[in-house]
């Protein structure tokens, strides 16, 4: 896997750790505690113990290998759809049945406003509304691969650059369909000019062309590391514990591991957002609808 490579270095730099200890313990420690970051094809549930996923025999199309085995990332990624699918529909039938929703219902429905009124409308304008079912999903579905990650046992799909990328793909189609369905192919093609005098053309259309794949690159990285980062830092603490061997080093590592988790309850709310928010800005630079910036009524 390609978040695998990513993050060797990290991972390599703390087996030289254990290895510079007596004794070769302290790196079976290691890689215990890594184990949490890396893919794998096997769940660890709780009084179950390590549960082996199903595995498939790659196979070629054109040169290319796919391998359609279930890993750990995959599991939790589907396991979020579905999780969000439940909450949604427990959301949607509690504030249907009350008209002034409460509890989970009534949370549901201010981070929905807010996408709305502090998000969308804003970067794309009132017609970005009918774009609001695609970036709630985005917003959601991330924030649940991301909280999944700080549940004991759980992983963060968002940890895994295939999967960021296929979000960011997704992103890309929907940064080009937004233009495309406001202003036409047409408008939409001219674009990539700059409006510079047609002898710049060879120049300026590369870089346009360039800019359209970098933005969802962007997106990309920055979840896929976001979401790394703070489970590398939080195994490199817990680490010095077995390196220096002492119960009193091993406060300050705790400590820091403490506040760093409650960092990353924050972080996976942000990195949700952001990467909706820049969805939702980068679509409306294309769209250019009038009325832009204008806000709609917030009742129903």
């Amino acid at each position: 896997m390609m978040d695998e490579t990513l993050v060797q270095g990290s991972l390599d730099t703390l087996r030289a750790g254990a290895l510079q200890v007596e004794g070769h313990g302290e790196e079976n420690l290691f890689v215990e505690l890594l184990h949490h970051v890396q893919d794998s094809h096997e769940l660890e549930i709780p009084f179950l113990g390590h549960i082996e996923l199903p595995q498939f025999t790659p196979f070629e199309i054109a040169g290319l290998t796919i391998d359609m085995s279930i890993t750990k990332h995959v599991f939790f990624l589907w396991f979020a759809a579905l999780l969000l699918c439940l909450l949604a529909i427990v959301a949607a039938r509690k504030n249907r049945k009350h008209p002034v929703p409460t509890g989970f219902g009534n949370l549901v429905e201010v981070l929905v406003v807010f996408i709305r009124d502090q998000v969308v409308v804003p970067n794309m304008g009132s017609g970005g509304i009918r774009y609001m079912p695609y970036l709630l999903t985005t917003f959601f579905f991330i924030l649940v691969m991301n909280l999944l990650g700080l549940v004991p046992f759980g992983a963060s799909a968002t940890g895994n650059v295939s999967t960021t990328a296929g979000l960011a793909i997704i992103a890309f189609i929907m940064i080009q369909v937004a233009p495309i369905r406001t202003q036409g192919l047409g408008h939409y093609l001219a674009h990539l000019t700059g409006g510079v005098h047609w002898t710049l053309w060879p120049i300026m259309v590369p870089i346009e062309i360039l800019g359209l794949f970098t933005k969802p690159f962007a997106l990309c990285i920055r979840l896929f590391a976001n979401m790394t980062a703070g489970h590398i830092v939080i195994v490199s603490l817990i680490g010095l514990i077995f390196v220096f061997k002492s119960y009193i080093v091993a406060i300050a590592p705790v400590g820091f591991v403490l506040g760093i988790s409650l960092l990353e309850l924050f972080v996976a709310v942000l990195q949700a957002y952001i990467f909706t928010i820049l969805t939702a800005m980068f679509m409306g630079l294309g769209m250019q609808t009038e009325g832009h910036g204008e806000h709609v009524e917030s009742g129903h």
